[in-house]
């Protein structure tokens, strides 16, 4: 199903994911300008603030804002599968941003959806997005590789939580999947570990994730995300 409605959106696209415009040169749902746009955005470092516990250095594409704001939202929620293609191959290049120096060794680790939320968009979106970026590293010479070592609980939507309530839950959201350890740690023996996700606000659930990996010995070195966003406390 999902392959499929990749595909539909390739061949049909609803306007531009970007900006929502009609128009007739569109690259994998997104018009010229809002690919050139995309393509414009340089990673830098992203920290919330204040900085949660267990939270590894974190490298953005851009701020959760205008026509990216729009791509994901699309991707993620809207069934725009086929805007994986541009988003991989952004998340790749804010991966090896994160990493600095030539190409190397790399474990991507995305953050898992529940069941539920994989269900509701016909898979796993940030999996399908690692495995994109991926792809793209390995052309441009990384030895990469992708574990999904993570598995999320039932939980409430994180949008629906404040500050604190968000933090709380993810401490107890996130568990290492069994019998993955010995597999996972081979993995990443000889490869820096980087925590995928789209979106950091927080960071409470980058940290989580990155917490259950370091309690099985795996230790975090990077978290790259698309965008990032601030999230205004006690408001």
């Amino acid at each position: 199903m999902a392959g499929w409605a990749g595909l539909v959106d390739l061949v049909l696209p609803a306007g531009c994911a970007g900006c929502g415009a009609e128009r007739i040169a569109l690259r994998y749902g997104v018009c010229a300008p809002c690919a050139e746009g995309l393509e414009s955005l340089r990673p830098g470092p992203a920290a919330p603030t204040p900085v949660p516990p267990g939270l590894p250095p974190c490298t953005a594409l851009g701020a959760y804002d205008g026509a990216l704001r729009e791509v994901l939202l699309g991707y993620k929620e809207r069934g725009r599968h086929g805007l994986a293609v541009p988003l991989g191959a952004l998340l790749a290049d804010v991966v090896g941003a994160s990493l600095g120096g030539g190409p190397g060794g790399v474990l991507l680790v995305p953050v898992p959806d529940t069941a539920k939320a994989a269900r509701a968009r016909h898979g796993d979106h940030m999996v399908r997005l690692a495995r994109r970026a991926a792809a793209r590293l390995r052309r441009a010479g990384w030895s990469t590789a992708v574990a999904r070592p993570v598995r999320a609980l039932p939980r409430t939507d994180s949008a629906e939580l404040g500050a604190a309530a968000r933090a709380a839950a993810a401490e107890s959201a996130f568990r290492i999947r069994a019998g993955r350890v010995s597999g996972l740690r081979r993995a990443a023996t000889g490869r820096a570990v980087v925590v995928v996700d789209d979106i950091v606000t927080t960071g409470v659930t980058l940290a989580a994730v990155s917490r259950e990996l370091a309690a099985v010995d795996v230790l975090v070195d990077r978290v790259a995300v698309l965008a990032a966003t601030q999230l205004r406390y006690g408001q």
